[in-house]
């Protein structure tokens, strides 16, 4: 299963005041101040002068530092700076704008990159008293309480923004429309935030505020990037909303957008890169015969060499760009974006975020070409991916199994066992026991590209303990991780040995396997009637393996077939008899009586005879693969089944599909008649 990212929002960052509202100093003893309740006391002091040195003193010491962070969290410091915080509202004097900007600011950093903080900070009722902040007539007071009130909603657990509450339009207006550059980031931080369906996104663009981002595009390089940040969200996905900024003034704000891709600003060239981006999404139209689908790959890929957070979020834009379009991925692979990204991917060591963004980039190039495949394999960067796979941080785990999922797509290197090597396979089959499901998923797909057996032997991933783990997931309580672990089962036993089979089906058994294909999730039944059909072709001795225990997998694709949820399932099931049916006359026989087993009841026809009327061309070829067995000329009771599929209607109904549209199916229908002449002739 392939997983969509969109870019993110600018990255939280601790709240650095003016130089005003600081210290003169800070004593040595300031940095080794240990939380307690002394601070708790002390903010609560009727001293003003206290109650700012317990202000600075927290905020000092939990910037930059989560341990902290989380310690004054759980003493109750935050409701203690929210408290401060109100009580300095209702005051007046030189003290209280003091009080007010530094308990917005400490409240801020408590925000910053935890979302422990975030809750802390809602639950504590500060949200109301920062944005009463921003009507106060002190510009650091409203600097202040705009950064703050800004990490608070780059946050998901932020509230959005509600446009029907009263004053709420005007406020954000303001914001806008404001010479504090803070206030047109906090703006901007909020449109991003709340504009997440398409409803929200038309709401914003009713209320005037499209008109005045697009207003905004022209102002400083502040105002240029949050109006930039705002567009991104509220044209997502929305026809209606990208084509009025399309059309705005006969295209005066794309040619605007297109124009500041070329700015001095590596931040507003990769946010303007995001809009237009933004834009292509909702229709390539826009951008159609301007060659600016190759400008903006390029600007791209030189925007991965910059440092911080530009290079971090380019990654990631050119990954939303190029997912799932092999033209782009060949642009982009014409800018020589694979080298670029694997020259950073070796680089040692790498922040969490650009190492996740530059391996979901690489999986995005590596999903649909062999060449760009090939490419990456050759820039000796594969280690690399291995070693992620081991990362602390859980983003970076489930990048390196996406990434590692496209590139083990590689046909030419399956087939060279290039991906059977313990270190690739190991580190995989650890992550099926990781506690975020995602990366168990993308770990299972990996491994089920990994075990497609062409010509290398699977006994090592046995050994290993694969197949072990594979059948221990089979059962799990999640649908998805159950189909995704019999997908890899059913890789396992394509077109494998007798020695796997037997190793999987002692594994698996009999039982299990027929219990799967009655599971209540139809992917689930489709890949276990999958593993049956891999297990049952190819020799006699597979054949049998659909007679263990009683008859007990036939019997179950018996059941399936008579009511299949989905022609996918239907399909797998014919097959497994045609498998059956290629065997000897009693085997041939047990399929015809468990085929026919209702001819006599008047109720529905029998399920061969509606798959051979079905619309789909595949499950009318696969039924008609089933009748070639069946009727094969080279068994003595060929005749008397012959005979007995043509009293159930089956031979009136290959008549019919002699003019079927599909050629495949014309083919089979004309052999298999061919078959019915001789023996009438007979």
């Amino acid at each position: 299963m392939l997983v969509t990212l969109s870019l993110p929002s600018s990255t939280s960052h601790e709240i650095t005041l003016p130089l005003s509202t600081m210290p003169a100093s800070v004593s040595p003893a300031a940095s080794t101040i240990r939380p307690s309740t002394d601070t708790l006391i002390r903010l609560a002091s009727s001293d003003h002068g206290i109650q700012l040195k317990a202000l600075r003193d927290v905020k000092n010491q939990i910037i930059g530092n989560r341990t902290k962070k989380l310690v004054y969290i759980k003493l109750g410091a935050v409701p203690a700076v929210a408290s401060v915080l109100a009580d300095a509202l209702d005051g007046s004097g030189h003290s209280s704008t003091d009080l007010l900007v530094q308990s917005a600011a400490a409240l801020g950093s408590f925000a910053c990159g935890v979302d422990a903080g975030v809750r802390a900070v809602l639950d504590s009722g500060a949200l109301p008293s920062l944005i009463q902040l921003l009507s106060n007539h002190d510009e650091k007071v409203i600097g202040s309480a705009a950064r703050s009130l800004k990490l608070l909603y780059q946050s998901k657990l932020a509230p959005k923004y509600d446009l029907s509450e009263n004053g709420s339009v005007e406020l954000l207006h303001s914001l806008l429309n404001s010479e504090n550059e803070n206030a047109n980031g906090l703006a901007a931080s909020i449109i991003a935030h709340s504009c997440k369906a398409s409803a929200e996104q038309k709401a914003f663009c009713l209320n005037g505020i499209l008109a005045k981002l697009i207003d905004l595009l022209g102002g400083s390089i502040s105002q240029r990037d949050a109006s930039l940040e705002s567009l991104a969200s509220i044209m997502k996905s929305n026809h209606e909303v990208a084509s009025q900024f399309v059309k705005y003034e006969r295209g005066q704000a794309l040619n605007l957008l297109v124009n500041l891709t070329n700015e001095r600003s590596t931040r507003t060239r990769l946010l303007a890169c995001a809009c237009l981006i933004t834009l292509r999404n909702v229709s390539s139209t826009y951008l159609r015969g301007r060659g600016t689908e190759t400008k903006l790959v390029r600007y791209l890929v030189e925007l991965l060499e910059e440092p911080g957070q530009v290079g971090e979020e380019a990654s990631f834009a050119l990954s939303s760009f190029i997912e799932d379009d092999e033209h782009l991925q060949k642009l982009a692979f014409d800018a020589n974006a694979i080298d670029v990204l694997c020259n950073h991917l070796q680089k040692d060591p790498l922040q969490p975020k650009r190492l996740e963004g530059i391996l979901i980039a690489l999986a995005r190039m590596c999903s649909r070409l062999e060449f760009c495949r090939a490419k990456f394999l050759q820039m000796q960067a594969f280690n690399s991916v291995s070693e992620a796979l081991h990362h602390d941080c859980a983003d970076v785990r489930g990048a390196a199994c996406i990434c590692m999922r496209n590139v083990t797509r590689s046909v030419q290197n399956l087939s060279a066992g290039f991906f059977m090597n313990e270190n690739i396979v190991i580190p995989l089959l650890e992550l099926l026991h990781d506690p975020n499901p995602f990366i168990q998923l993308e770990a299972l797909c990996a491994i089920s590209n990994i075990v497609v057996n062409f010509r290398t032997s699977n006994s090592s991933f046995i050994r290993w303990g694969g197949l072990k783990q594979l059948v221990q997931l089979s059962v799990s309580m999640d649908p998805a991780i159950r189909s995704n672990s019999l997908c890899a089962i059913r890789n396992l036993t394509f077109e494998a040995d007798n020695k796997c089979k037997a190793e999987v089906f002692k594994e698996l058994t009999a039982s299990s396997l027929a219990s799967l294909m009655s599971d209540p999730d139809p992917s689930v039944q489709e890949q276990a009637l999958a593993i049956a059909r891999n297990l049952t072709g190819g020799s006699l001795e597979s054949i049998q393996y659909a007679f263990a225990e009683g008859g007990i997998i036939l019997d179950a694709v018996q059941r399936q077939l008579e009511c299949a949820s989905t022609v996918e399932s239907g399909i797998q099931g014919i097959f497994v008899l045609s498998n059956v049916a290629s065997g000897r006359d009693a085997h041939k026989d047990a399929v015809m009586d468990r085929l026919l087993h209702n001819m006599g009841s008047g109720s529905n026809p029998p399920y061969l005879l509606r798959f051979m009327q079905s619309n789909d061309s595949s499950l009318r070829t696969a039924s008609l693969w089933l009748v070639v067995n069946l009727a094969s000329p080279s068994c003595m009771g060929a005749s008397r089944r012959i005979a007995k599929l043509r009293k159930a209607g089956v031979v009136s109904q290959l008549k019919i599909m002699v003019k079927d549209p599909c050629l495949d199916v014309k083919h089979r229908v004309t052999t298999i008649l061919g078959q019915y002449l001789t023996f009438d002739d007979s």
